[in-house]
Formats: structure tokens, C-alpha cells, sequence
């Protein structure tokens, strides 16, 4: 009988895949996208040195005061403004998109399209 591999799994494999074809460097970090059931995470890594040079999450204090739920798509859009705002603040203005092995659609899109609209180019 055929065993089904379970979604999380699935998730890790393709973003292993994905890594291997990309990192971020001091010119250009990476940002990565993480979502959990609850909420959504967004860092901006650089790989050379392993440093996180900047992060916001739906767990903050001001990110949830602005929004009603923390894993929708509105949050997700909300949170790309917050994270481009706050990496436009530390001088970085591009940035590789690492959509963490999720699909290009629905919160992971909003995200993107809501950074790019606030400023930051990938």
C-alpha cells in the first residue's frame, strides 16, 4: 500500500529545495516567511554571517492591536507593511523572497505584495 506523506513534511522538502537555490547576503538578505495555525512570522536573515537583522511577527504587542485575527490575510498584508517599514528603516531596501516551502498564494502573497507596496524590491 502506498503511505501519504504528511503536508508538514511536504513543506520541509520543498523548502530545502528552494534554500539551495538561494541565500541572502549583506547586499541583499533573505526574507523569510514562516506561518504557523495561529500566526505569521517574517525575518530578514543574512546567511553570510547567520544574523537576523530584522523580524515582526502577529505575536507583537503593536502588530496585534492593529489587527482582529493573527493568521488571515489581512494580518498577512499588515504584517509586510511592518516588516518593509522596519527593514526600510535599517537601510535595506532588496531583498530575496523566501516563501518558507509555502504556496504563492493567499496570506504568503498578501505578505509579499504588501512589502513591495511599502517600499521593498524583490
Amino acid at each position: 500500500m502506498v503511505s501519504k506523506v504528511c503536508r508538514q513534511e511536504v513543506r520541509v522538502k520543498k523548502h530545502k529545495r528552494l534554500r539551495n537555490r538561494f541565500s541572502g547576503t549583506a547586499e541583499r538578505p533573505r526574507l523569510a516567511v514562516f506561518r504557523s495555525n495561529n500566526h505569521m512570522y517574517a525575518q530578514i536573515i543574512d546567511d553570510t554571517v547567520g544574523n537576523t537583522l530584522v523580524s515582526a511577527s502577529t505575536l507583537e504587542k503593536e502588530v496585534k492591536a492593529e489587527i482582529e485575527k493573527t493568521n488571515n490575510v489581512d494580518a498577512a498584508a499588515y504584517l509586510g507593511k511592518v516588516i518593509a517599514k522596519k527593514a526600510l528603516d535599517k537601510g535595506i531596501k532588496t531583498v530575496v523572497f523566501d516563501r518558507g516551502g509555502f504556496i504563492y498564494q493567499g496570506k504568503i502573497a498578501a505578505l509579499a505584495e504588501a512589502a513591495r507596496e511599502a517600499g521593498l524590491e524583490f
